[in-house]
């Protein structure tokens, strides 16, 4: 398809998802009737309202507005006896994404793999079910209305049994798999898949606070990162530089905010003894856990050094983040965490394709190839030599 054609799917997309507004918070309501409602996160995930549909359509627009990245030229070189060579970006061919909960994937992954130019196969969790199948019914209109094929973006209504089937036979046939869910399915995709996985790992994201850190900056950026608890770039754990100044007085006014936030507040013994309130950590354990929930635990660290280390022993290699007026600090920490974001004086909740301007994104990246961090166009490609001749024969 050339990139004229893609667009016109699209804006398609998006004019039939505006036009079936209702129709899709009424499938999703069918979801949510089936939901526990006391398991916030899950339900904030399965939630369709009309800021998650305005959202979808805002996605659409901005991947319709990124250059396509198939057919670029990476690299090309004539010989002296003529032969031509070029590298060129094509597509992976088709990509299977497994994921739980959010229905807007089903969009916002699948437009981001569709304008590289690949096929998708997209299996959802059945607590979706009636919100995928629409979703699924518009892009198929939108490929028939501009003569594509419309299994380009396919969704396979499968259960538990036969998605292991499908993983261990590669029927029907992917050429990548990108699950989205929790460690057991990742580490059951990466054992028996015969094609390339790309881990969107677990977040457990953490936030450090220097000594050098304004305590109000400090603060907002702590509870801004628990502002929603279902997404993986949520924070999770909050670790507190033992000689930040009047450190009793700082870490109750962020221990205060984090209460008012409705937050359930875990703390290290060094620092229950200025919070007596804040449940003791029940086990080493906690440290390695990726909460998506109200809980957030609070630790202190008797310098940078020990901050670096102990995020690079427990975090799940999502996003990590600093807040200090000491810039050199923050360079030593954002080179040495291994994270796929790091940030300084910001929050982690900006780990998110969108917000990094690539549109959409079909994952976040935990792991080191082909790339790390939000994944968008750009990372939806693959590489393929072009060699043309006239007889050329090697000698």
């Amino acid at each position: 398809m050339q990139t004229a054609q893609k667009n016109n799917v699209l804006r398609r997309l998006k004019a039939l998802i505006a036009e079936n507004s209702q129709a899709l918070q009424a499938a999703n309501a069918r979801d949510l009737a089936a939901c526990d409602s006391t398991d916030q996160a899950l339900y904030d995930r399965l939630k369709v309202d009309a800021n998650k549909i305005a959202g979808m359509i805002q996605a659409i627009d901005a991947v319709m507005a990124l250059p396509d990245p198939e057919g670029t030229v990476l690299y090309e070189h004539t010989r002296e006896d003529g032969l031509h060579i070029e590298n060129r970006q094509v597509p992976f061919g088709t990509i299977l994404i497994i994921y739980e909960s959010r229905p807007d994937v089903t969009v916002e992954a699948a437009i981001t793999a569709f304008k590289a130019g690949n096929r998708t196969l997209l299996k959802g969790g059945k607590e979706a079910r009636h919100s995928n199948l629409l979703l699924t019914d518009l892009w198929r209109q939108a490929l028939q209305d501009n003569a594509v094929d419309p299994d380009f973006v396919q969704y396979l209504q499968m259960d538990r049994a036969q998605t292991r089937i499908m993983i261990e036979s590669g029927q029907p046939h992917f050429d990548l798999v990108i699950p989205r869910g929790g460690d057991r399915l990742i580490e059951f995709v990466q054992r028996h898949s015969a094609a390339p996985v790309l881990v969107s790992g677990r977040g457990n994201n953490f936030l450090y606070i220097h000594s050098g850190a304004d305590a109000d900056m400090a603060t907002a950026i702590a509870v801004n990162g628990k502002q929603r608890l279902s997404v993986c770039n949520a924070l999770d754990k909050i670790l507190i530089d033992a000689q930040w100044p009047d450190l009793s007085e700082k870490v109750n006014a962020l221990f205060t905010a984090l209460k008012q936030a409705g937050l359930r507040i875990y703390a290290d013994e060094a620092l229950r003894q200025w919070l007596p309130e804040a449940h003791p950590i029940p086990g080493a354990r906690m440290w390695d856990e990726e909460f998506l929930s109200e809980n957030i635990m609070l630790g202190q660290v008797p310098d940078v050094n020990a901050a670096i280390e102990a995020i690079n022993r427990h975090s799940g290699g999502h996003s990590a983040s600093i807040v200090t007026a000491d810039k050199a600090i923050a360079e030593q920490f954002q080179q040495a965490v291994d994270c796929a974001a790091v940030y300084h004086n910001a929050s982690t909740r900006f780990t998110d394709g969108g917000q990094f301007g690539l549109g959409a994104e079909i994952a976040i990246s935990t792991q080191k190839l082909h790339f790390r961090g939000p994944l968008g166009l750009s990372e939806l490609v693959t590489n393929k030599w072009f060699v043309n001749g006239d007889g050329h024969i090697r000698a």
